[in-house]
């Protein structure tokens, strides 16, 4: 454990090629600065350690170019509250030599890369739904004590051996994103609660839950607890698929506007743009009715937000680690933009003497649905 940033913030870092286990003192000492960045499904999540070493230090060889697994888990303990950042692999390595010292950067992702390797093509997944499918692929990994947390679409298509059998494409890691987003669901790990543990997340976006603490800007210097913020409003990037279906009797085709409404997906705006436009969706008329179905209201769920904010922030003046995945609330940015927000990612900066993150949020529309956010 490293006091790295400054006041009560506490680094933890855990390397090992299978088992993580607490960093040696003199990786911990050569350590300068770290960045992790984790989205909401659109992407693996990564990290980069920065070092400074001498020539002959024995940092160098600690990280084995060689290992096929490398794990490298980043935590940080803020109020008593251990947060972890990212339970990842280390995917390759560069050095700067500038005199009698160098710079060492190592780069990694997600446990998802360990998914990324292997391609299983052909595989046959006779009368399994998607989300069976995604369960039996991300099953393997739970050595990994990486456990698969799967959740179900509402609407379920279980093809029929006789009509069909899916067969796997691809890597795990592949296979699994391209379900999930046939269905309008996503896919991410999710690291913690405790260091070596994470879960594969399979599932709808969920923006329920209690929110962080509210992100403040424009009240006062006392208040205000993020450096920068801005909002951006773009009804263009709102849309609704219009999905063909071919019935499969008579050939009559059918064309059903599929409109973005999900149960564990609720307005966070109160006043959404009528979306200007309309997505016909050519590719779902050989598809089964439910297959076809789900498919529009993925793009539906994927073009659903429009009020957009990007911002900085010093976790010493906010008190709290912000997250990924979670609601936030913002005060102080007016009528329109405050209220509550889905946070979509963040990217952790951690040197020594400073612990600042960037985010990014999103919501459907304008003005908040609650009269209060949590402070």
């Amino acid at each position: 454990m490293r006091d790295l940033p400054p006041g009560p913030v506490r680094l933890q870092l855990f390397l090992g090629p299978a088992v993580p286990v607490p960093a040696p003192r003199f990786v911990l000492d050569a350590l300068t600065g770290l960045k992790v960045e984790s989205g909401a499904g659109d992407a693996q999540s990564g990290f980069e350690l920065t070092f400074s070493i001498s020539k002959d230090s024995p940092v160098q060889a600690f990280f084995p170019v060689t290992a096929p697994v490398f794990r490298c888990v980043v935590a940080v303990t803020l109020r008593g509250v251990t947060e972890v950042l990212v339970d990842g692999v280390v995917t390759h390595q560069d050095m700067t030599a500038a005199g009698p010292t160098s710079v060492l950067h190592v780069k990694g992702k997600d446990l998802s890369c360990v998914m990324d390797l292997v391609p299983f093509d052909g595989l046959p997944y006779p009368a399994m739904s998607p989300a069976v499918r995604a369960l039996t692929v991300l099953a393997k990994y739970a050595a990994l004590g990486c456990a698969p947390l799967v959740i179900p679409s509402l609407l379920e298509d279980v093809p029929i051996p006789v009509d069909r059998i899916p067969v796997h494409q691809g890597t795990d890691y592949a296979y699994v994103t391209a379900l999930a987003k046939e269905v309008g669901h996503v896919f991410y790990i999710e690291p913690g609660p405790v260091p070596g543990v994470s879960k594969a997340y399979w599932g709808p976006e969920i923006r329920l839950g209690a929110p962080q603490p509210a992100l403040n800007v424009g009240l006062d210097a006392a208040h205000d607890n993020v450096a920068t913020l801005n909002f951006t409003f773009d009804k263009e990037k709102r849309e609704i698929p219009i999905v063909a279906i071919q019935e499969r009797t008579s050939k009559a085709p059918l064309n059903l506007p599929i409109p973005d409404i999900a149960p564990i997906r609720p307005p966070l705006g109160l006043v959404p743009p009528i979306p200007p436009k309309l997505h016909r969706m050519t590719d779902t008329a050989n598809l089964s009715p439910l297959a076809a179905v789900m498919k529009g209201v993925a793009h539906a769920a994927q073009h659903s937000d429009a009020v957009f904010g990007t911002g900085t922030l010093d976790v010493a003046k906010y008190g709290h680690v912000l997250r990924s995945r979670r609601l936030v609330g913002v005060r102080g940015a007016g009528t329109a933009f405050d209220g509550l927000y889905y946070v979509t990612r963040v990217t952790h900066d951690i040197r020594r003497g400073a612990y600042t993150q960037t985010f990014s949020l999103a919501r459907n529309g304008v003005v908040s649905t609650v009269p209060a956010v949590p402070v």
